[in-house]
This record gives structure tokens, sequence and C-alpha cells, in this order.
């Protein structure tokens, strides 16, 4: 019975074989190639990395560029393996109708991917590291990779957004970082007309001064052919229906600490303005009643009395009392 056994075991690895054009000793020896290959191919990258560094400015082509040494030495290593098997002819390949299907569906939206990725690198929209927004959806982040198909961002909130290069090339993108990362923020409110407007306009822009991560002086930043102060200014904007509307513009070093910065600028504003002859406006709405405003319905709450007499009872809040003039 034992001594059946290893012919029971080899029999189907017998059959097996029967069907493969190759024998175990090629099949291992593929096997060992391609192991080899794949080690062989960090050891080319981790070789050939600094070079391409130094010669390449942009980190996402240099990163594209060692993905393609990588897939080139496990492309020449497939060859090896195939040559080892003897594979290449009709009998392993498939047919032009099942490849030509095969590019319609699952190639062309590669290719489609791989064309937008090289726009991607070469039109230079943003770059790893700089601080983008889609502005249709809001998203905000550090570009973490580009790659030839698809852009790793890491938003805001701690998140990782994976956007295909075919997508993101239509969108609008925001780049923070682009030349600069000083980032202008506009902050604007509204202060009465009785208020000092010279006293609001000074310290608004000394509250600013006082938030650490604003930009207190300096040089003019450029622009372009334009050039904007570096301190805050604060500016008259418009002369509104509740009061004076006020712009005060700020420039932060980091443009990821633009939320912090207005809110510690307009806690700061709303410090100082306490201490000072300004009010903050607001809409006020004055009801004048005459003998052509009409009748309106009059609703007391008793439990607002201290005696439950309804007859001294004031109008419920949010009430409106209308006479004619004429009732007694």
């Amino acid at each position: 019975m034992r001594e059946g056994w290893p012919g029971v075991a080899s029999e189907p690895f017998e059959r097996v074989q029967g069907y493969l054009p190759f024998g175990a000793t090629e099949l291992v020896g593929a096997l060992l190639v391609l192991v080899i290959g794949w080690y062989l191919s960090k050891v080319v990258v981790r070789l050939t990395g600094r070079t391409v560094a130094r010669r390449i400015d942009r980190p996402s082509v240099t990163r594209t560029v060692l993905r393609g040494v990588r897939a080139a030495v496990l492309l020449l290593t497939l060859g090896v393996a195939a040559s080892i098997l003897d594979i290449g002819n009709t009998q392993i390949l498939l047919s032009v109708t099942v490849i030509s299907a095969v590019i319609a569906v699952v190639i062309a939206p590669l290719v489609s991917s791989f064309i937008t990725g090289i726009f991607v690198l070469a039109d230079r929209p943003y770059e790893i590291g700089d601080m983008i927004e889609i502005a249709d959806v809001g998203h905000t982040g550090f570009v973490e990779d580009i790659t030839i198909r698809y852009t790793k961002i890491f938003t805001l909130e701690n998140t990782l957004l994976v956007i295909p290069n075919s997508e993101i090339y239509t969108r609008d993108v925001i780049n923070y970082s682009a030349e600069d990362e000083r980032t202008r923020i506009d902050v604007e409110f509204e202060i009465t007309y009785e208020s000092d407007v010279d006293a609001a306009r000074r310290h608004a822009e000394r509250a600013a001064r006082s938030v650490e991560t604003v930009i207190t002086g300096g040089p003019d930043i450029r622009i372009g052919s334009a050039r904007y102060a570096a301190a805050p200014v604060c500016t008259i904007e418009s002369y509104a229906d509740s009061g004076i509307l006020l712009r005060l513009s700020f420039w932060v070093e980091q443009p990821y600490k633009r939320m912090v910065a207005r809110s510690r600028v307009q806690s700061a504003v709303r410090e100082r303005f306490a201490e000072l002859d300004v009010e903050f406006a607001y809409p006020h709405r004055h009801h004048v009643f005459n003998a052509q405003s009409g009748t309106a319905r009059i609703v007391f709450d008793e439990s607002e009395t201290a005696d439950g007499d309804s007859s001294s009872a004031a109008p419920s809040h949010g009430e409106s009392v209308v006479s004619d003039g004429n009732e007694g």
C-alpha cells in the first residue's frame, strides 16, 4: 500500500507536466530569474536615484523616471524568464481579436490617463509638497505624489485623496505654493456711522500685527506686475445700508494657517474695538405706525405679569401693535 503512494502522488504531476511546453528545471530557473530581477530593479533604482535627482530638479519627474527604470529592469527580467521557458510561439499568444478587445476595454482608459499624466508633469500646475485646493469640491491639502495615472493629496483633515490625472486636469486647481507661500487674507466687517472711522482702521491694523502668524511688515510683496504692502492694511470698502464696510487685508507665511490666522485677527479686532468708541454695525428695522397703518391683532402673555391682570400686560415678544388712531 505504501509502495503505491509515490506513484499515486507523482501521477498528477506527470499529467500536468505533459500539458506544459517546459520542464520542471526550466520553471525553477525562470522563477529564480524573476526573483533576482525583482531585487535587481530595487538596486538599480537605489544606485541611479541620486544621479537622476541631481539632474532633475522636480521630485515628481524624478520619481517617474525611477519608476520607468525599474519597469525596464522588470520587463527585461520577464524577457529572460520567457526565453528560458521558450515562450513566444503562437501556442501561448492570444489571437489578434482578443488583443484588440483587451486594448479597447482595458488599455484605452489607461492610455488616456497616461497621456494626461504626461501633460500634468509637463505643464507643472503643481509639484510634490505644494499646497493646493480643488476649487469645485473644496478639498485642500498637500501633494504627496504625482504619477503617470493619478495624484495623491493629503488633505488638511489628515485624509488621503487619490484623484486620477484625467479628472484633476479638467478641474480648477488653486496652488498656494506655486511661487510664494505667503498668502493674503481679507476680513470684512461693518462699523456704525457714528464710530470713529480713522481710529477703527488704525486699531484694526494694529490688531492684525499683534497676531503671531501675520506678517507685520517688510518689503512689498510682488505678484506679477502688482505690488502689495506686506503690513496689514485696512481700507474703506463701501458705505452700506447699516454701516461703513471696512476690509482688513493681511499676509501669513504658511497657507495652511489661514483659518487660525483669520480667527485670531477677528478676535483681536473685537477686543480692541471694545476699548474704543467703535461699534460693529448690524441691521436695524424701525416700524412706524400712523392713521394709514390699519389694525393688527394684539396678543398678551399673562405669564409675564405679576398679578395676572391681562389688561395691564404688554404685548408679547415679537408682536406688533398697529392702530388706526380712532380706537379708544
